[in-house]
């Protein structure tokens, strides 16, 4: 997965925007105001964080030696992920996409339903 494909799986969410509140140099991928990814996509090697549920974090770091904790967040609930090949582009996009689920999980209900988002019971 390359920068600009990276920058396209994390828009391609409803509600999705990417900022810079950090600089120009890292984007910051939120929903709802809140952010569910980091990227420096100029980086070598290209890297993001993301938010993970804290036993999945653990597990994941312990499988894939290209996911680490998450570099200068909590690392209880923030996974960094090195793209470098190791971890197939349908991993990572998934692993993003649980990280902007998890997000809009915790939003209000209204906020989800405008997001065209699946409501759970």
């Amino acid at each position: 997965m390359n920068p600009a494909q990276l920058r396209q799986c994390c828009l391609s969410f409803p509600g999705s925007e990417e900022s810079f509140p950090f600089g120009p140099e890292n984007s910051v991928f939120k929903v709802g105001g809140k952010i569910f990814a980091l990227s420096r996509l100029t980086a070598e090697p290209l890297r993001i964080s993301l938010k993970c549920e804290h036993g999945l974090a653990e597990q994941l770091r312990k499988a894939h030696p290209a996911v680490i904790p998450g570099y200068h967040l909590n690392k209880r609930h923030w996974n960094t992920v090195i793209i470098d090949g190791s971890l197939p582009d349908q991993t990572i996009a998934d692993l993003i996409e649980d990280s902007y689920d998890l997000v809009v999980s915790a939003l209000s209900r209204t906020r989800q339903r405008a997001l065209g988002w699946r409501v759970h019971a």
